[in-house]
């Protein structure tokens, strides 16, 4: 079904160039989906930024993604793929331009298919993690390797990042699992793409941010997926130990000598219920006895968290003992260890228990200036001095989290950019305002992210935004390094006018450009 554009545009605004051009567009399209109103995508998760767009494009598929697009060329307008409405600065908007909310394209895909020694799913880039787990679990017993800890985000919109949790260490992120794309381009062209077919528009895409094509199709690579989970938290005072054995658990990978998800997060040295000891135990029954704590611990303190999988089958007294092996090699306060076991799809559900809460004390609506970034080992203890133990010593309302991953993990041929050496830390400050926070309040927290930044610049750390937040190109070219000349080129070929992704600022709506490569 078409609807005229013009019944979404305001009025003021109907006779503007791009209305004009949207309008005239969408009489001439031939869509199996629907254009719909743009009130429901003019924010994003952040809630920092709004955005107007003209209209919201639920495609059918991939043919209507790539008419979208075609008929976009000969306009001014820009595009923006919309998954499920998560990132943080604004990045999936667009102004005065088209939406495509990939939701609509959930279930186009799904099957399972067996390549060589491997098995894949094929899963539509608008399908949302979570319920990609639950179907390869109940159909087929199987579970991609790498994850993201909040699993309400769409397949396309993770892979355009990287997708990173606590299994990347040993499995890479899940840009590092995908086998084939399918993706519509900037110029309107449906392309399937892989290591060995159209190879560069695959690893281009992979960590792109959306900036050479649309993602309308992945094959993520699965294994078998565990029954049960053993969730353990254990506490460290002193930040060097911490960091010691969580890089000791992350480089000890061989034979399975190692837990299967390692993360770690930093919280306050306090009984506050948000920041404090109370979000270190894992169910209601398990207290934090602080008398355990030594005497000269500082304002923050530190949780190593970590999972071990197995199966029904196994019994307890084996998995008891693998725990306890593992354990026993690490430094932490003895007394204040917490765990629970629970099925390997609740443990990966985790963070929907919270979104859960946060949405019923209003916080999930609230704005969120959340910060992420990758910092090399060698400058990570002075992030814990400067950054954790100073600026963020009353905690960020929200999990401060930090673990290591391991560069090797990571493939250079894609768009991501990370740290140079060869461990290096994922920090995020997930960061929850009050329900109606304050405008003073809002930009209190974006100055000290900005604080934070700039420390990390002014020092010279070995650092690179996660999902970052550019507004000059000269700042998304120092961002890139040495792959921005590369990044520039696959625009140029895949993207000549620059129609999609506005939001990440990078490029500027193009009027004619032509393929280099």
């Amino acid at each position: 079904m078409i609807a005229c554009l013009e019944r979404f545009v305001p009025e003021n605004e109907v006779e503007s160039r791009e209305a004009v051009e949207a309008s005239v567009m969408c009489k001439t399209l031939d869509l199996q989906g629907t254009i719909e109103s743009p009130a429901a995508a003019d924010r994003d998760f952040g809630g920092l930024y709004s955005r107007r767009p003209l209209a919201v494009i639920r495609p059918s598929g991939a043919d209507d993604v790539a008419r979208v697009i075609a008929a976009s060329l000969s306009t001014t307008l820009t595009v923006a793929a919309r998954g499920n409405g998560h990132s943080i600065n604004g990045q999936a908007m667009v102004d005065r331009g088209l939406i495509i909310n990939m939701r609509s394209t959930e279930n186009n895909h799904f099957k399972l298919r067996k390549i060589n020694d491997s098995t894949y799913v094929d899963v539509s880039g608008g399908a949302l993690w979570e319920d990609v787990l639950k179907r390869c679990v109940e159909e087929y017993g199987m579970a991609p390797r790498s994850w993201t800890d909040y699993l309400g985000l769409t397949v396309g919109g993770t892979l355009s990042n990287a997708g990173v949790s606590g299994q990347t260490f040993r499995y890479g992120p899940q840009t590092a699992n995908i086998a084939e794309l399918e993706v519509v381009t900037g110029r309107g062209e449906v392309v399937i793409c892989s290591e060995k077919k159209n190879s560069e528009l695959f690893f281009s895409v992979l960590g792109g941010l959306g900036q050479f094509g649309i993602i309308t199709r992945a094959r993520v690579l699965v294994q078998s997926a565990p029954d049960m989970v053993r969730w353990i938290r254990v506490v460290y005072s002193e930040f060097d130990e911490f960091t010691r054995d969580a890089e000791f658990l992350v480089t000890r990978q061989s034979g399975g000598e190692s837990f299967d998800y390692v993360e770690g997060f930093v919280f306050v040295n306090s009984d506050d219920p948000v920041n404090g000891w109370p979000s270190v135990s894992l169910n209601p029954n398990q207290r934090f006895d602080s008398a355990h704590l030594p005497g000269n611990s500082d304002s923050v303190l530190y949780c190593l968290e970590l999972a071990l999988h197995y199966n029904n089958s196994d019994k307890p007294s084996a998995v008891d003992t693998v725990v306890k092996r593992f354990l026993g090699q690490l430094g932490f306060i003895k007394k204040l260890k917490f765990q629970v076991d629970l099925s390997y799809v609740d443990f990966l559900l985790r963070v929907k228990r919270a979104e859960e809460q946060a949405k019923a004390n209003g916080n999930w609506e609230s704005p969120h200036p959340w910060l992420n970034m990758f910092v090399a080992k060698a400058d990570i203890k002075e992030f814990d001095e400067e950054i954790f133990k100073k600026i963020l010593t009353n905690g960020v309302g929200g999990p401060m989290l930090i673990y290591p991953l391991l560069r090797s993990k990571w493939d250079n041929r894609t768009s991501e950019v990370i740290p140079n050496e060869d461990i290096f830390y994922i920090i995020a400050l997930l960061r929850f305002t009050s329900p109606a926070p304050s405008g003073l309040e809002v930009d209190k927290l974006v100055s000290q992210n900005r604080q934070i930044v700039d420390h990390c610049s002014r020092n010279r750390f070995d650092y690179k935004l996660y999902m970052p937040n550019y507004k000059t190109q000269e700042e998304w070219k120092e961002h890139f390094g040495g792959k921005w000349e590369r990044f520039v080129q696959m625009k140029a070929c895949y993207d000549p006018m620059a129609i999609l992704a506005p939001g990440q600022k990078i490029f500027g709506r193009m009027r004619n450009s032509s393929c280099n490569s």
